[in-house]
Order: C-alpha cells, then sequence, then structure tokens
C-alpha cells in the first residue's frame, strides 16, 4: 500500500508535510506502524509538557468485549479464529484474538462472551496449544460459569472416528458448567469453508446484540487506492519448480523417503524453521482409473455437481478424496451394499476396527470387495473434496536462499495385488518437473528459541526429522551458540538414516554437540528413541534444568506419547520427585515453549 494514496482522516497538516509523512511510513507493516504511533504519541506528551501545557489523557481502549480463542494443529483453526476477530472488527466491537496456549485457564471465570474455535488431533486428542485448556475446562477445578455466553466451532478430520471430538467435550461441558450456548456447535470437517462462513456471520451477529450494539472504531484505517498483491494462500496457492526430487533411503527400505528441493519466487513465501509448505496434490492415476472402471463409467463422462461440470476423470484426480476413506463415505457405501461387514465397523465399541479401516482402506477397495449402486454423481457428491498435504519444511531461508526443501515419505502398498498409492507422495514422487500449486502454513508452535544461546533437544523419528534439518542450518547461519543434540530413530541404519552424512558432517565440525540414534529393526529387541531418552536420562536432564527446549516430531499415535512417557520417567527418576510433581514439571517445561511438539 502506497501511504501517499491512503485515505487519511483530517489532518492540521500541509499538504506538503503530509507528502513527506507519506513518503517516510511506506513500506512499513502494521506492527512498525503501530510502534510509530506510540511514539509520536511519546513526543506529543513530552513537548506538551515541555511547554508547560497540560498534555490530553492518552484515550484508553474499551475493554474487549468479546474474546475469541483459538486451539489449532495445522493453522486452520488459527485462520479461521482470524477471520472472526476481523468480522468482530469491522462490525465495531472490540475482542481480543488469542491462543489457547496463551490464554490463562483460570482467567475463564471473568470471561463474558467467548468464541472457541478448536480442532480435533489425531485419536480424539485436543491440539498442542490446547491441551492445558482442555485439561482445566474438563477437569475438576473448573469454576461454574453462569456468566459466560460462548459458541463452538469444532474442527476435525472425519477418516478419524473421533470426530471432532474435542470440540463436542468443551462445548458440552461448557453448557454443564451453566455457560449460556450462543450457537449450535458447528462440527467441520476437512472441508470446513462453507460452514464457516456461515458461523462467523451469526458468531458476529450474536457479538453484536450482546454487546448492546456496534461501538465506535478508534481508528480510521488506512486504505490502500490499489489492492495489494495477494500474498498465496491455500484457496489462492503459487506454482512453483521442483529443482530436485531424489531418494534418501537406500535399496531395500520398506519405505521410499524423497528429498525435494523446491525453486521459491523472490519474496514469494518468507517461511521460518519450523512451519509447514501445502501441496496440492493430484490422485494416483491407477486408483482413477479403476473406480470409473467399477462405476461402469467412461473417464471423460460429464458431471455436473454444485455448480460445476467437469469430466468424470478431472472429478476423481483432482477434486475429489479417493486415497482416504472417511467415516461418512463409509456409513454411506454400507447402507448401499447391504454390508453387515461394513455395518459393524460402525457399531459401538468397535473404535479399533473402525480405526483401521478407515486408515488401511481406500474407496476402491469398499466398490470392489462391497459392490454397491453408485452413479457418477453420486459418488462425487459422497465424496469429501480433496485436501491439501502439509510437509515441514526441512531448511532454512538463510542457508539455501530462495528455496524450500522438504523430507516425503511415500506411501506405497497394495491390497488384492492392486497398487494402493498415498495421493501427495505418490504425486510428489512421480513428479518430473511439473510446477506445484503450494503455500505457507506458519506454525508458531515450532519455534527456534529467540535466545541462540540457549541449548535445544531435537526427538524425530522417520520423515520427523525434517525440521531439525532446517533447525541446524538456521543456527549455524545465525551464529548460535546453544548446544544441539538430536535423537533420531528410523527401521534400519543401512536403508533409512535420513541424512546421515549432514548429521555426521555437522558432529564432525562441532555443528552438532550430540547425536543418539535408534534402528528398530537392527536388533532382536525393538529400539526406539524414547529408549535412548531413557538411557540418557541424567544428561537429558541436566540439559533440561540448564535451560535447554525440547522437540518433539513424528507420528502422533504411537511415537509422541512414547516419548512423553519417557520424560515423564526421566524427570521422575533424575529429580527424586513424585509422578505427580514430575507431571507438574513437564507440564511447566509446555507452559514455558520448552517442550514443543509437531506430531501428526
Amino acid at each position: 500500500m502506497s501511504a501517499t494514496s491512503a485515505v487519511l482522516p483530517a489532518a492540521p497538516l500541509s499538504p506538503d508535510r503530509l507528502r513527506h509523512l507519506g513518503l517516510a511510513l511506506e513500506g512499513l507493516d502494521g506492527a512498525a506502524l503501530t510502534w510509530v504511533s506510540g511514539y509520536v504519541a511519546g513526543l506529543a506528551f513530552e513537548r506538551a509538557r515541555a511547554a508547560g501545557a497540560a498534555p490530553a489523557e492518552p484515550v484508553a481502549p474499551p475493554a474487549a468485549t468479546a474474546t475469541v480463542l483459538y486451539g489449532s494443529q495445522t493453522g486452520n483453526g488459527r485462520r479461521l479464529a482470524e477471520r472472526l476477530k476481523a468480522q468482530l472488527d469491522a462490525a465495531g466491537i472490540a475482542a481480543r484474538l488469542v491462543s489457547a496456549a496463551d490464554f490463562p485457564p483460570r482467567r475463564l471465570a471473568d470471561e463474558r462472551l467467548l468464541y472457541l474455535v478448536v480442532s480435533t488431533h489425531g485419536e480424539g486428542d485436543p491440539p498442542d496449544d490446547a491441551r492445558a485448556f482442555a485439561e482445566f475446562v474438563l477437569g475438576k477445578r473448573v469454576p461454574r460459569l453462569e456468566q459466560l455466553a460462548y459458541a463452538v466451532f469444532a474442527l476435525g478430520d472425519s477418516s478419524y472416528p473421533r470426530f471432532c471430538e474435542t470440540g463436542r467435550l468443551l462445548d458440552e461441558r461448557l453448557a454443564g458448567l451453566g455457560a449460556r450456548r450462543l450457537l449450535p456447535r458447528v462440527d467441520a470437517d476437512v472441508d470446513f469453508e462453507p460452514a464457516a462462513a456461515g458461523w462467523i456471520e451469526a458468531a458476529r451477529e450474536t457479538a453484536r446484540r450482546e454487546a448492546g450494539g456496534p461501538r465506535l472504531a478508534l481508528v480510521t484505517p488506512l486504505r490502500g487506492s490499489a489492492a495489494e498483491p495477494a500474498a498465496p494462500t491455500r484457496e489462492r496457492p503459487l506454482a512453483v519448480e521442483v529443482l530436485v526430487n531424489q531418494p534418501v533411503t537406500a535399496a531395500g527400505a520398506l519405505r521410499e523417503v524423497r528429498h525435494v528441493e523446491i525453486a521459491l519466487p523472490e519474496g514469494g513465501l518468507g517461511y521460518e524453521p519450523g512451519d509447514a509448505l501445502g501441496i496440492w496434490p493430484e490422485n494416483p492415476p491407477s486408483a482413477v482409473a479403476e473406480i470409473t472402471e467399477l462405476l461402469g463409467a467412461a473417464p471423460d463422462a460429464a458431471v455436473a455437481h454444485d455448480g460445476r461440470t467437469l469430466p468424470l476423470v478431472d472429478w476423481l484426480g483432482r477434486e475429489r478424496e479417493i486415497t482416504r476413506l472417511t467415516r461418512p463415505f463409509l456409513e454411506a457405501h454400507a447402507k448401499r451394499a447391504g454390508s453387515a461387514e461394513l455395518a459393524g465397523l460402525l457399531a459401538p465399541g468397535r473404535q479399533e476396527a473402525l480405526r483401521a479401516a478407515l486408515r488401511d482402506l481406500q474407496v476402491a477397495d469398499l466398490l470392489r470387495e462391497h459392490p454397491g449402486a453408485w452413479s457418477p454423481a453420486e459418488l462425487v457428491a459422497a465424496l469429501r473434496p480433496l485436501a491439501p498435504r502439509l510437509y515441514s519444511i526441512a531448511s532454512s531461508r538463510s542457508s539455501v536462499g530462495d528455496e524450500a526443501h522438504l523430507t516425503v515419505a511415500l506411501l506405497a502398498g497394495e491390497r488384492g495385488g492392486r497398487a494402493r498409492l498415498g495421493a501427495a507422495s505418490s504425486f510428489l514422487g512421480r513428479n518430473a518437473g511439473e510446477p506445484l500449486r503450494t503455500f505457507l502454513e506458519p506454525n508458531p508452535r515450532f519455534r527456534l528459541p529467540a535466545d541462540g544461546a540457549r541449548d535445544i533437544i531435537m526427538v524425530g523419528a522417520g520423515t520427523g526429522v525434517a525440521p531439525y534439518r532446517g533447525f541446524l542450518q538456521e543456527r549455524v547461519e545465525s551464529g548460535a551458540t546453544g548446544r544441539h543434540w538430536l535423537v533420531f530413530g528410523s527401521r534400519h541404519l543401512d536403508r533409512d538414516f535420513l541424512y546421515q552424512a549432514e548429521w555426521l558432517e555437522a558432529l564432525r565440525k562441532g555443528r552438532l554437540q550430540r547425536l543418539d540414534v535408534a534402528f528398530s529393526r537392527d536388533t532382536a529387541q525393538k529400539r526406539y528413541v524414547q529408549h535412548c531418552l531413557l538411557e540418557q536420562g541424567a544428561e537429558l536432564f541436566a540439559w533440561l534444568e540448564a535451560g535447554a527446549t525440547l522437540y518433539v516430531c513424528g507420528d502422533a499415535e504411537r511415537m509422541a506419547p512414547d516419548v512423553h512417557a519417557a520424560l515423564l520417567e526421566v524427570v521422575t527418576r533424575q529429580s527424586g520427585r513424585g509422578t505427580e510433581a514430575a507431571a507438574e514439571y513437564v507440564a511447566e517445561l509446555a507452559s514455558d515453549k520448552r517442550y514443543l511438539r509437531d506430531v501428526y
């Protein structure tokens, strides 16, 4: 935005001075402009006092009428909460936006109007940034909340059995504590946009009503005369070129892992270590061909849905989720197929079997093994829209320049002699240089310490090591003096020690101070990263006591809980405290942002 072309409130400045002011403010972002406003206000105060005049009392902003609180694992909840906050601001309603990680749970008793946007992670768990908040609300120490009016927007993924579990539990608990529900809870799947738009509008209207009408904004926003280029987003991705796509596993590895290097335009994606890159994939052609064959339809058959008409092959290839099964589709297909076996998966007490089916089966498996009558249009309408996949960025921009590196495990198997491939990993694996549609997914929950003298401990299994490659590059480039400890786990030393040469070189040069590894299939008794932590318990606790930050990245279902249990055991043993005190110690690490997880 050009400050000189902005529409400004009337000001006691000559045109020439106004022009110079505009030039001085040219290119400043919101944070810089806020700082300048405070600086100028301070100058006005001091000059008025020096002249002997009574300076005007600063006008305090009104107390927030509404709180928009979010818990987000992948960023969708954060973005939705930001949109609601912007709508409230536009309506003149004083509101504050807060991450659940930064919200003292006991402050809940002081809230009057709360809009909660929260996702469910993995098998019904709260996202890491909302874990403490959820534990408080669902625990015994939470007070009665008759003063509170609230609404909940729950985000989830219907390919997991406990869909939107966190939002459901919190919504029901708040109501049980006497809080007044303003809107029915919305349980939104991965394609949450249609539901989100309606909920945000309804939330804005309830906030207006609860606040007693609109409030006047204290600041007149600057409006540029010409629109600025929009930054790449999930809805408006950036087309980028693949520079390198090569395996980093040896022949015979159970799962091939590839190192992918992507060229970024200058200033195109200003990522930080810990962030993720979103990739819009295309489904495996073999899966698309199999489904069209099972439907008995021509690939180019025109299919109309939701106001658009496309060939069936395009709907299945680029628009619909066919490699991930969802519970709603399973339910719909069980009825069409009249399958007692599929219906049994949905019965109470079958959570494990249902979880395995949603994880292991694809749409083609249901159509082939449990035939049911679907027309192409009915199938397209029943399938969930294709969603992007997120990959932790395995590089530091200060080290690699205008590039982003990814570490991609190729999901591949077979069922009944037919290949079963993952959507994004197979798409990246077969990519021969065609552009990728990408966007940046910031991850503020997984950042390096601001203090470069602080030690860091990085625990990762398999592709969970990816962000640590970026961490180490960044720390080396910035001249950080803190120590670095990597704990890495995989199956075999000789086949899938990802980036082995780089880690050993960093160890040799003193850039990596400790390296502990666990290769689960190389010994008679399986050994994992948590065993390294237990074996090095005294050293781990010493690093933590000296102020180190602990990072965990990888599988949320098994690795992350096992590492957490090992950490509790280490603290219990080394501190001489009881289990309850050890749990409080670990919770304090998380609260101080010294125990950070990026699990999936």
